[in-house]
């Protein structure tokens, strides 16, 4: 992301969306920075993994030099238990070798680190020491706490690019270790220390700019934070490619890179991937969305914050097969499932909305009234032991896919979307539970092949989600829940193993609607653009954008600001 704001020449979707904090409080530069720690005696630089703390140190202590103030600095890494100990901590939690799942840890940032070392106690008598790495909080030092933090996007190409390791590890990896890494241990690790430090924080670093570091006081983040809470906000998205991936995205959203080959995905709402933007003065800063629900939990959530605690429990993301490939056959966990092999406290109940499609899009959903679940199991272990085609059709449903359609997909119910269609999925929050059964004896885009799940998937799927009892359950039918002058409210019937809602509303000049006490998550689906009113704010949104009304707004307004009908999507837990 850029330091600064671009002018991309056009109103539409906005790739880089920004909460504005005012005027003055977002600086930038390591010169900026020196000069706002000169007068501390110590200072402790905190943050994610991923962050370049080596590259940060010298440009920070270069700029104290300039300024005449000597610096000791201190790093963490120097306190990390000895590798092959960590290596035995994490290892409970990191399921099969050959597997992509593991189980979230229960481990805290502290065990990885030996505090008893006497290194932290080596203070100057003169000048600065500066304490830096991940856990610099936990070195029982008082002074000056920073953060620095980084968009898990940036945080996964620097992964890619063999640039950092995981945290205790002392070599990189491949990046599917990596990231299962990251995922099962260093992310809940780190997670759990920073909402333990949110409140102590001084200073917040955006990690993600080498040179043109943005940085802000920790007590305008909060602000900020609180301001969101009650109103409302809208994530950064990030676009990722991938070996079914089309050419929707790159074709209506101005700003995503045009030399890549495919966009598969945009993380619209994937909340412990996503960041929050934070604007002043043209410059940019950017947050991770986790420090929103440590800090406003309740605002955010109302009624459902005791059942969800921290997590953010509802997820939108665009699958763009515009000219590209079908998803493979899949599943998702059920939820006791989730809890007990992979220590999640909610599984994928996912939905597929049609946002668009061209040509004979399809969506292959629920299985044939004649499925033998013993027969199906030995032909795809057939299919993938011979690199073999399947005959999907013999065993699962291709249904019609039209603008609008809502195809309910609860968990164990076996699905994938076929080519040509821009899906907006929506789900509960976790996000990586796929279970592969059959992916069309396909290589990767790295050219591997793609890892199946088939003694996951046959250990969860409905073979009871059948025939017409699929057809039944499975294919939302609308049905109209009340209406007004010129706007009517419908309800996209989810299942009854969904935890969530899906409403639509159709008007033409504005809607009024009551959070009670929950919180909504909304996209323009037909039209232009919308204006939303909360209490507190507002702000225009364009089609297709995601933006989330807490429950703490209480009401909200949204304004059609096209002469034509507009219809938005409003997704809320039951």
């Amino acid at each position: 992301m850029p330091y600064r704001k671009q002018d991309y020449g056009r109103d539409g979707y906005n790739i880089y969306p920004a909460f504005s904090v005012g005027d003055g409080l977002i600086s930038v530069g390591f010169r900026s920075l020196a000069e706002r720690i000169s007068s501390s005696k110590t200072v402790m630089i905190d943050g994610y993994s991923g962050v370049f703390y080596d590259d940060f140190r010298e440009h920070l202590s270069r700029e104290l030099e300039n300024r005449g103030i000597k610096s000791n600095w201190v790093s963490m890494e120097d306190l990390l238990r000895p590798e092959g100990e960590i290596d035995a901590l994490i290892s409970p939690f990191m399921g099969e070798p050959d597997s992509i799942f593991g189980t979230r840890t229960t481990l805290q940032l502290k065990d990885f680190y030996d505090l008893s070392r006497p290194t932290l106690r080596q203070n100057q008598i003169d000048g600065m020491t500066v304490i830096y790495g991940p856990g610099a909080s936990l070195s029982g030092m008082e002074g000056l706490l920073f953060y620095i933090d980084l968009p898990k996007n940036e945080l996964q190409f620097r992964a890619r690019a063999n640039s950092i390791r995981n945290l205790g590890a002392r070599n990189t990896a491949d990046m599917k270790t990596m990231y299962k890494r990251f995922y099962f241990v260093d992310w809940v690790v780190l997670n759990r220390h920073k909402k333990a430090i949110l409140d102590r924080i001084d200073v917040v670093v955006d990690g993600q700019q080498e040179e043109q570091i943005t940085w802000t006081e920790g007590v305008t983040l909060r602000k900020a934070l609180g301001q969101m809470s009650r109103n409302f906000f809208r994530v950064r998205p990030w676009f990722e490619p991938g070996v079914w991936g089309g050419s929707w995205i790159k074709n209506h959203i101005t700003g995503v890179n045009p030399d890549v080959k495919n966009y598969a995905w945009s993380f619209e709402l994937i909340t412990p991937e996503n960041g929050l933007v934070l604007e002043s003065s043209s410059l940019l800063l950017e947050v991770s969305f986790d420090f929103l629900m440590y800090a406003c939990g309740e605002e955010i959530l109302g009624r459902h914050r005791q059942q969800y605690g921290d997590e953010f429990p509802l997820r939108f993301d665009f699958l763009d097969t515009f000219d590209g490939g079908n998803l493979s056959v899949q599943c998702h966990p059920h939820r006791d499932y989730a809890r007990m092999h992979f220590g999640e406290n909610i599984t994928q109940e996912e939905t597929y909305y049609i946002l668009d499609r061209k040509n004979d899009a399809t969506v292959y959903l629920g299985f044939q009234e004649d499925i033998d679940p013993g027969q199906f199991e030995k032909a795809l272990w057939e299919s993938f032991d011979r690199s073999e085609e399947l005959p999907v059709t013999r065993y699962v449903q291709q249904h019609p896919a039209a603008k609008h359609d809502l195809f309910l997909i609860p968990p164990g119910t076996i699905h994938g979307s076929g080519m040509d269609n821009l899906v907006l999925e929506i789900s509960t929050t976790p996000y990586i539970f796929t279970f592969k059964m059959y992916d069309w004896v396909r290589p990767d885009l790295d050219g591997k092949p793609r890892p199946l799940n088939i003694g996951h998937g046959m250990k969860n799927l409905r073979f009871d989600l059948k025939g017409e009892k699929a057809r039944r359950e499975l294919l939302s039918k609308p049905s109209l829940l009340r209406e007004g002058p010129d706007w009517q409210c419908w309800e996209l019937p989810t299942h009854e193993m969904h935890s969530y809602r899906v409403n639509r509303y159709h008007f033409n000049t504005e809607v009024t609607i009551d959070t009670d006490h929950r919180f909504n998550v909304l996209m323009l689906v037909e039209g232009e653009t919308i204006t939303v009113t909360t209490p507190g704010m507002q702000q225009d949104f364009s089609y297709a954008e995601t933006f989330v009304i807490p429950a703490a707004a209480g009401s909200y307004t949204v304004r059609n600001n096209t002469a034509k009908e507009a219809m938005i999507v409003v997704a809320f837990m039951k």
